[in-house]
């Protein structure tokens, strides 16, 4: 019975690994673009735009591992072992999503942290908000039209016509503003939880916003 089940347990972890990688790959991008962008001292080039662009073009991919959970569900529902489930496949998932949210997260404190060091300070909140709008529609792209942050450079004229033409339907701007209300709540809540267990106190008073 202990040898079916670790076959099981290797079986469900095989076929999530190779996307959960790929997908925490694509949400730590936009997490080290914002060390090299706002962490240090360089002046605003034409190569620091090119990688603030890049660095928003990267960044719903963070945020965008919450909606993993349909594949949660999904693996619920087909898998028949409680063992599995609560021990492993739930464990994992959490893991994975919580990562990518917090590299989310990490990313706007690295942003407030640049607006305060150059004496905007009363800007974080406005860009805070912004920048979960912008990742709203990201994640709405990449869930249901599936469309990913290379296709600005590949298919920029795809994202221009049907992206920008599924904005204008009632129930992806009700979708888009759900999903930009998640992320306001969750970011608000984790990112006090990281100021308050991870980052310095200096760092504290320089990028809190509220």
């Amino acid at each position: 019975m202990t040898a079916e089940l670790i076959t099981k347990i290797l079986q469900v972890l095989s076929r999530n690994m190779r996307w959960m990688t790929w997908n925490l790959f694509l949400a730590f991008i936009p997490l080290a673009l914002s060390v090299w962008l706002f962490r240090t001292r360089r002046g605003r080039s034409w190569v620091w735009w090119l990688g603030l662009l890049v660095f928003y073009a990267f960044l719903p991919n963070a945020p965008y591992l919450l909606t993993d959970v349909i594949h949660l569900i999904h693996d619920i529902r087909t898998i028949q072992s409680v063992w599995i489930i609560t021990l492993v496949l739930i464990p994992v998932y959490l893991l994975v999503i919580l990562a990518g949210f917090e590299a989310y997260v990490i990313s706007l404190i690295n942003l407030g942290y640049y607006l305060h060091r150059i004496g905007k300070t009363q800007w974080i909140l406005w860009i805070e908000l912004i920048t979960h709008a912008l990742c709203a529609i990201g994640i709405y792209w990449g869930r249901f039209l599936r469309f990913n942050s290379w296709d600005f450079i590949t298919q920029p004229d795809a994202l221009l016509t049907t992206g920008v033409e599924e904005l204008l339907g009632k129930q992806p701007l009700i979708i888009i503003a759900v999903t930009f209300v998640v992320l306001l709540v969750l970011y608000w809540m984790m990112k006090r939880v990281t100021l308050g267990l991870v980052m310095p106190k200096n760092t504290i008073r320089g990028i809190n916003s509220d």
